[in-house]
């Protein structure tokens, strides 16, 4: 009979790599919350953290996408402004993160054109089958209009012109209406920044991703940090009242004294807005928190990531990359910027994102309606996703089809729960009296939704002022609200 052995502690991965910190600096505080037992599914949550909680997807699985269309007519009858974009997935090249739709268009100036006016045709066709179908979209006051990609400033100049000349001609543009438009730094010429603030464009956006070249390099990025310097310096001279750029934390080889860099180079360009980026490994589908195409991601391949390993590359520990995130939100509010909705930074009195605060904050939660490839619409009751696969999505357009791929609804309690989540990524205080008024004989507090609120409480994550009636996340809730939400909240539409 054999003696018995001693048992040996299985590794934890995600732990280790959590509390593997830099130590030139300190350690931050969402990093001893996620280390607690308690937290251990936020843990597991943000190991490859899904970037965003921009879609809240139904608790009504299979919903007709005509009844969505339904939902949202009827809602647009009587609604305030709403957040309208068009998706043009055009890229020169694709970046070794990126797992959003995109077409790759690369080639002569001709082919490149010829690609561009093609991908405008299916969008202006998809916008005119919106339209049909959906009446009152015509006449919904549009607060903000929004061309996201891909790299739409790849269009030549005339495209441009085609694109937002037909969208403010068929939709109800306003005189309070904002226009933005996003792009890569190096598309962003004189010429074509000229170009947008003529067509009436006030908003111009960039993913900067980093300013450190080595590590634009290893990413994939094909242009330079000197590249973003002068797109931040060309637009703000061009007149444009918002220049926001995006930057990444957590990118192979990137360093905690490279994102104090790219901090002292953003406080001193001084654009109007910074988006912070945890870099995220997990599919986007897996959780709905975003969009995401037919192909991966280059870095999701193991394979792929074991090799740049192998190499000498290094990705950063989970804590280290709460460390970098600490850095920017650290710095940028010691420097005054406002952060609304979460890593949504404004520099002071510029916030917050109009586009997100129409569809996030308590008050608005205002219908989105997305036009292209790989397209995310929502209203009250139900929302309604396009296909991500351009050649079917192109085949739906040209048979003179909204090409909706799926769509989910909301049972009331979901309605209720979202509007709640939605909420919360604001890191606004959330309002008794807002909720009443939006759900008759709702609350806030109700049994479930509270026993909820007081586990987040006990845990150092929310305060609950019942008297008060609000809700308010902590500092380290705020950090870990996306977790909090797809792993907590979201139980309330079940």
């Amino acid at each position: 009979m054999r003696a018995p052995t001693s048992a040996v502690p299985t590794p934890d991965p995600a732990l280790a790599s959590l509390l593997a910190v830099d130590p030139s600096a300190p350690v931050p505080a969402a990093v001893e919350a996620l280390a607690a037992p308690d937290n251990r599914h936020l843990l597991e949550y943000v190991r490859e953290d899904p970037f965003g909680a921009h879609v809240f997807p139904g608790n009504i699985e299979g919903y007709d996408p005509e009844r969505f269309l339904d939902d949202l007519d009827e809602q647009l009858r009587t609604t305030p402004p709403i957040h309208l974009w068009a998706y043009i997935p055009t890229c020169s090249y694709r970046c070794r993160f990126c797992q959003y739709p995109v077409v790759v268009v690369k080639g002569p100036e001709e082919t490149v054109a010829r690609r561009a006016a093609q991908w405008v045709d299916w969008n202006i066709r998809e916008a005119r089958l919106w339209l049909r179908r959906v009446p009152h979209l015509a006449s919904a006051p549009v607060g903000e209009f929004n061309v996201f990609g891909g790299t739409p400033s790849l269009l030549p100049a005339g495209e441009i012109r085609r694109l937002l000349d037909f969208y403010r001609e068929h939709f109800a543009f306003g005189p309070d209406t904002t226009v933005r438009f996003e792009g890569d730094p190096t598309t962003f010429t004189a010429e074509k920044l000229e170009l947008l603030a003529e067509l009436g464009c006030t908003k111009v956006s960039s993913g900067v991703q980093s300013f450190d070249d080595h590590v634009l390099r290893l990413s994939g990025r094909e242009h330079t940090a000197a590249d973003c310097r002068e797109f931040v310096r060309r637009a703000k001279a061009t007149g444009f009242e918002w220049v926001s750029i995006d930057l990444m934390y957590g990118l192979l080889d990137q360093t905690l004294d490279s994102v104090r860099r790219d901090l002292e180079t953003v406080l001193e360009v001084e654009p109007t807005a910074v988006v912070c980026t945890k870099l995220h490994l997990r599919d986007y589908s897996d959780t709905r928190t975003g969009v995401s195409g037919v192909r991966p991601a280059a870095w999701q391949l193991p394979d792929y990531r074991a090799r740049l390993e192998s190499r000498g590359h290094r990705w950063p520990t989970l804590g280290e990359q709460y460390q970098m995130r600490e850095v920017l939100t650290g710095g940028l509010r010691d420097a005054g910027w406002t952060e609304h909705p979460t890593m949504y930074f404004a520099r002071p009195g510029a916030g917050p994102e109009k586009w997100k605060a129409i569809m996030a904050d308590q008050n608005q939660q205002q219908p989105e309606v997305a036009i292209g490839l790989g397209g995310s619409s929502s209203c009250r009751r139900s929302e309604g996703m396009t296909n991500v696969d351009w050649q079917r999505y192109g085949a739906a357009v040209d048979a003179g089809r909204v090409p909706l791929d799926s769509a989910t609804g909301f049972t009331e309690q979901a309605q209720e729960t979202r509007a709640v989540n939605m909420a919360l990524t604001t890191l606004q205080p959330l309002r008794e009296e807002v909720h009443r008024r939006r759900f008759p004989g709702g609350s806030l507090f109700s049994p479930r939704r509270r026993a909820g609120f007081d586990s987040l409480r006990r845990r150092g994550l929310l305060e609950m002022d019942e008297q008060a009636g609000t809700v308010t996340l902590t500092p380290v809730g705020e950090t870990l609200v996306e977790a909090i939400i797809n792993t907590e909240l979201v139980a309330d539409v079940s």
